[in-house]
């Protein structure tokens, strides 16, 4: 094949008068001259000047609007506005037809929920070029920030028999006949005639697995894809989504808060240096966006500033039992304009919540720290009752304004018997995590870590607002399109 130059380093080149041949997809066709080749290398097109008077009619027709075509010519400097080169066509190629009729991406503006429903070619718009152009940015700089600190990469099962959540959630893998499947006596479904002998699901979290590997190897991280089988329609929940999971060992709830405020400024500046294009892009759709909403809804912070802000401070760490005190004498709760009122210690913080105290209260990312054992996972280390013997865990939640929870971590319940207590409270059967619980009785050791939803960055550093646009094919429920 013909050697072709990228549209993002010809659109830089002072290389006048030399001949290129660039490949891509047809944005526009005008007055059968012009054409605006974008090849995905950039949001930026090229215009490439073609003399219609020289071109067969039958090839000017087949030059429309979602074409893939191949253009040679002179590079030259461009005399119109808005460019600074042009390609001065000699030869051009079609390499793949588009018919117009019935190619629904025109050169207009579409809503991003008409976009959802043509996921397969949404890629191809400025809005979706950028979004995923960042993603691919934040995941290289999440492996980057790990391997700098000596976290060795796991790959964590897809397929397990454990539910590390307690959530119960899951979505199951069998290769039983779902007409007659096999039962036991008592008319159960057999699963020891499945495929893996016993009942399995698609992993929600590769965290238990990960502990395991941070007791022989000190600090290691998973990423990897998570499902929740969750009836769940909202704009940050998806039932296919990645995640970040890191376990190290030989570390407190101190330096887990620590890892991750480093963590999320690390990728936040690494997107802010490599993709400055479509940023400012981002930034001026949302600035865009937010003129069409009342003075009250409006953003008080542009994207690029909101992400600078975060590089800027500190994060505000606080404990639980300090967020329901400010809670709870706010005038949304004073008012009664939260959905759920906080009215006493042990509520489980809602969204809205959460939001409060990053967007209003603090104006900054916050910490919480400590919170009531009942509305924590088994597998958190329990904290000394307070001075009105409330138990409490060392587990933190990260709150970013627009989004509420980021991160969810703790300190991990090193010592057996409180872990095997809390497993008997909540009925969760130990002879099933036998293996997890060896970690205990082998060289046991203080460990630390939490889950990072990766949508859920990529929402809060593109300034999205729905998390079914920042995931290539967004699987939720009756859906799984592509």
């Amino acid at each position: 094949m013909i050697k072709r130059q990228q549209i993002k380093d010809l659109l830089k080149s002072t290389a006048f008068d030399t001949e290129v041949t660039v490949m891509g997809w047809v944005r526009t066709f005008r007055n059968n001259q012009f054409i605006a080749l974008n090849d995905g290398s950039c949001m930026g097109n090229i215009q490439v000047v073609i003399d219609f008077n020289n071109l067969p009619d039958e090839l000017l027709k087949r030059i429309t609007t979602g074409a893939a075509i191949s253009a040679t010519g002179r590079l030259i400097e461009s005399l119109g506005k808005g460019q600074t080169v042009e390609i001065k066509a000699t030869n051009v190629e079609i390499l793949g037809d588009s018919d117009p009729e019935k190619f629904p991406l025109q050169p207009k503006k579409h809503s991003l929920e008409f976009l959802r429903e043509i996921a397969h070619l949404r890629f191809r718009t400025n809005t979706f070029n950028a979004v995923f152009k960042v993603r691919h940015a934040l995941a290289f700089a999440i492996h980057q920030f790990y391997n700098e600190r000596g976290f060795v990469y796991m790959h964590t099962p897809v397929i397990t028999a454990s539910d590390a959540e307690g959530a119960g959630e899951m979505f199951k893998v069998t290769t039983l006949d779902f007409d007659n499947p096999p039962r036991t006596e008592d008319g159960k479904v057999d699963f020891s005639q499945d495929f893996f002998a016993r009942a399995t699901n698609l992993t929600v979290s590769g965290q238990l697995e990960g502990e395991l590997a941070a007791m022989a190897f000190g600090k290691i991280y998973t990423f990897g894809p998570t499902f929740r089988a969750e009836n769940s329609n909202t704009t940050r929940h998806l039932a296919e989504f990645w995640m970040i999971e890191p376990e190290f060992a030989f570390a407190d709830l101190e330096d887990n808060m620590q890892l991750a405020e480093d963590m999320m400024k690390h990728v936040i500046k690494y997107a802010l240096d490599h993709c400055k294009e479509e940023l400012e892009f981002l930034n001026n759709r949302l600035a865009e966006e937010d003129k069409q909403k009342p003075q009250n809804e409006r953003s008080e912070l542009g994207l690029l500033e909101k992400l600078d802000f975060c590089l800027a401070n500190d994060f505000e760490r606080l404990t639980y039992t300090e967020a329901i005190r400010i809670l709870k004498s706010s005038k949304p709760n004073q008012k009664k304009q939260f959905k759920y009122l906080i009215d006493e210690w042990g509520a489980d913080l809602q969204s809205e919540h959460e939001r409060y105290l990053v967007e209003k209260h603090f104006k900054k990312p916050v910490i919480l720290t400590d919170y009531p054992a009942d509305i924590k996972s088994f597998y958190m280390r329990q904290n000394e009752p307070d001075a009105e013997g409330r138990q409490t865990v060392a587990a933190m939640d990260i709150l970013f304004p627009g989004i509420g929870e980021m991160i969810g971590g703790s300190q991990r319940e090193e010592r057996l018997d409180r872990l095997t207590q809390r497993m008997e409270a909540l009925n969760i059967p130990q002879d099933e995590l036998w293996w997890y619980l060896d970690t205990r009785r082998f060289g046991s050791a203080p460990h630390a870590g939490f889950g990072l939803g990766f949508e859920r960055l990529v929402l809060f550093v593109t300034g999205m607002t729905n998390i079914r646009d920042v995931i290539a094919f967004p699987r939720f429920p009756k859906n799984a399109e592509f």
